[in-house]
């Protein structure tokens, strides 16, 4: 449980920086402050999968929530307009907790209660309750009127932008019993809104101006009208609270139609599964726990099989993402039939041998404009089977598009990815991103690192060895000898090009006679993974170089501070967050590979007890932003202030993976060291 009183939530600055999530397993979420004022374009109480996982949509913004006590209004929700914020519920807010969905807890004139937002898995639809501790008043009276009206905030519109007051919007509210419904615009889905017997009001407003302040820090439209189509008045029967206290008014938001009696069942059914999750932590470590629960948020649905989110609020599933996460949030926590359905959904839509970057939010043709993401395929395959043993399972699902992808990536593929006489791979062409560094402003794309990438050569030796053991254990001879003979070229030329005796590691990127000497954390990688090129004696040294320059608490850096291009601080407009995402700023996923690489290179004792300071540092992360998530990045320099993605999978998966695999990777270390000097 993660809890916070009434000093921080009447602290605005440090209430609307701290964010919760709900998600539904299809790709949806319902997000907000802990104190419910909405800061984001993203925040909202129903953003609807509608094509799951993508095509989102911002369909419930929030609710106008009102207390009514022998006809005193004590508002409890909380906007922000130009210059003011109103009305202030916050100050009516003595707790907010995270136990195990959010919780807001009001008091008024002696008077509790208990606001309660959680989603149901495989649905768009979300659940909030109402529920009244007690209803006396401080002078012993019990029968005072006590009313909660509610009134609806909807926005429907995509997720990415924000909706102004227009015409065209169709305010009819459909009511029966128990529910009422609005389908504001033809193309999209109708919202139900169940609800326990309430008095409806259906003259509808606009709500004009509303402020998203970090959409504002992020230059981007901040501005938001929100449209209420009806209020609900809930009278509350005290009575019925004297004789059983914890009276609950349910209001069940659905692109479905739900009944409002289905709400405590909901309840106990989510509480239930979030319980199972807990105690299936494959150790008992408070981090290790709550990442286990963060983890299960990235699973979601494509089609029949499963996907991994790359971030909330507003990645996708990208095949980088999915792959490196893979790991962490599905084997590290005994989820092997989970791992096995994402890999069989990504290999059936390889295409010239490659893995999709992304799918689109609306749904269209999958992109291929990455050169990693297929190769981290087959490290996620190699991890499988470090698991489960099951080649069964990968040579009747997965072997045949290994091979495909190998062949193509040694005749060439898309954006001149071929390999080179020497036996690394190239890749790159003007106007193009195809590394994980792939910020691009327009035209202007800010890593473009043409030619031959550190990590690239890395993982392309390492799927060039995981190829050569598949091959032998399925007696495919022929296919062996090629694989075994490309890698031992690989590794000769890796070593020959790209060492750097000056700084003491290793070149970023090698095309021609340029050599980039740029220290960034992608070295790290060639390392790290199962099968490495890098000596021992290498491999310390550029462990001190990445110490030196790139570590923080929060992870590695992507360029050094000593850097001329180096920019400490991830802020201001899309070009300047852009310029600055892989020119310094940190990212908490590289820390898995560091640690990895750290254990390989200086052995189990040492790398446990260097996993456990450094993961330790994380525990504050998790009540700093969104609760119980890992951010996506944070600034390179101190106080390392975390930005973009509020929660994102590949940060949350090397954490988990990482302070878990320590344990065994003696084993894998020596299983590498044998591998590399084949």
């Amino acid at each position: 449980m993660i809890q916070f009183t009434h000093n921080l939530l009447n602290d605005l600055d440090a209430a609307t920086s701290r964010e919760w999530l709900e998600t539904n397993g299809l790709g949806g979420f319902a997000s907000s402050t802990i104190v419910g004022l909405n800061t984001r374009r993203y925040h909202g109480l129903l953003t609807a999968a509608t094509k799951p996982p993508v095509g989102r949509m911002v369909l419930l913004s929030k609710f106008e929530e009102a207390l009514i006590v022998d006809g005193r209004r004590y508002d409890l929700s909380a906007n922000q307009y130009l210059g003011a914020v109103h009305p202030k519920g916050f100050h009516l807010q003595t707790v907010f907790r995270l136990d195990p969905f959010p919780i807001f807890t009001y008091e008024i004139e002696g008077i509790e209660i208990e606001k309660s937002v959680f989603m149901v898995l495989g649905e768009n639809t979300t659940v909030i309750q109402y529920e009244l501790k007690n209803g006396t008043l401080p002078d012993g009276r019990a029968t005072a009127p006590i009313k909660l009206e509610i009134r609806p905030l909807i926005a429907f519109r995509d997720y990415h932008s924000t909706t102004h007051e227009n015409s065209a919007l169709n305010s009819h509210v459909e009511i029966e019993d128990g529910r009422a419904s609005v389908a504001p615009y033809a193309d999209l889905p109708t919202l139900y809104f169940a609800h326990d017997s309430g008095e409806i009001a259906t003259h509808g407003d606009w709500y004009r101006n509303f402020e998203y302040r970090v959409e504002q820090e992020r230059g981007l439209d901040f501005h938001e009208d929100l449209f209420s189509p009806f209020a609900l008045t809930f009278a509350i029967d005290q009575t019925a609270l004297a004789k059983k206290p914890g009276a609950r008014v349910s209001i069940i938001a659905s692109t479905d139609r739900r009944d409002a009696k289905q709400a405590n069942a909901y309840r106990e059914a989510e509480v239930t599964r979030r319980q199972k999750i807990t105690q299936s932590a494959p150790h008992d470590n408070d981090l290790v726990r709550a990442l286990t629960v963060a983890a299960d948020q990235y699973i979601v649905a494509r089609g029949e099989q499963q996907t991994i989110i790359a971030g909330y609020h507003w990645f996708a599933d990208w095949g980088r993402d999915t792959m490196i996460a893979l790991p962490g949030l599905t084997l590290a926590t005994g989820r092997y039939e989970i791992a096995k359905s994402i890999l069989v959904e990504f290999a059936r839509h390889v295409d010239q041998g490659m893995l999709p970057n992304r799918f689109p939010d609306a749904g269209e043709t999958p992109e291929y404009n990455t050169v990693d993401a297929t190769l981290w395929f087959f490290e996620a395959v190699r991890a499988l089977l470090e698991y489960t043993k099951d080649f069964d399972f990968v040579r009747d699902n997965l072997y045949e598009v290994l091979r495909d992808i190998i062949e193509w990536h040694v005749r060439g593929t898309r954006y001149s990815i071929h390999v080179d006489t020497d036996g690394l791979l190239f890749s790159g062409e003007p106007g193009v991103q195809l590394t994980w560094m792939d910020a691009k402003v327009s035209d202007w794309v800010v890593t473009p690192r043409t030619g031959k990438a550190v990590e690239i050569q890395a993982l392309w030796y390492n799927a060039l060895r995981i190829m050569e053991g598949l091959a032998e254990k399925f007696g495919d001879e022929g296919n062996k000898k090629q694989y075994k003979t490309t890698a031992a070229c690989t590794r000769k030329s890796f070593n020959e090009l790209f060492w750097n005796e000056q700084t003491g590691c290793l070149y970023d990127v090698v095309n021609g006679d340029e050599c980039d000497a740029s220290i960034r954390p992608n070295q790290v990688l060639a390392i790290s993974l199962t099968n490495s090129m890098v000596s021992r004696a290498r491999a310390k040294s550029i462990l001190r170089v990445v110490e030196r320059e790139l570590l923080t608490p929060r992870g590695l850096r992507t360029l050094s501070p000593n850097d001329s291009r180096y920019i400490g601080r991830y802020e201001g407009d899309t070009r300047s967050r852009d310029g600055s995402y892989h020119q310094g700023t940190v990212w908490p996923w590289l820390i898995g590979s560091y640690i990895t690489a750290y254990v390989k290179t200086f052995g189990q004792k040492a790398g446990r007890k260097f996993a456990a300071e450094w993961l330790n540092n994380f525990e504050d992360h998790l009540t700093e932003a969104c609760l119980g998530q890992v951010s996506e990045i944070f600034d390179g320099d101190s106080p390392h202030t975390p930005r973009g993605c509020v929660a994102q999978a590949w940060s949350i998966a090397e954490l988990l993976r990482a302070s878990l695999e320590p344990v065994d990777l003696a084993i894998s270390a020596a299983r590498a060291a044998t591998m590399s000097m084949k």
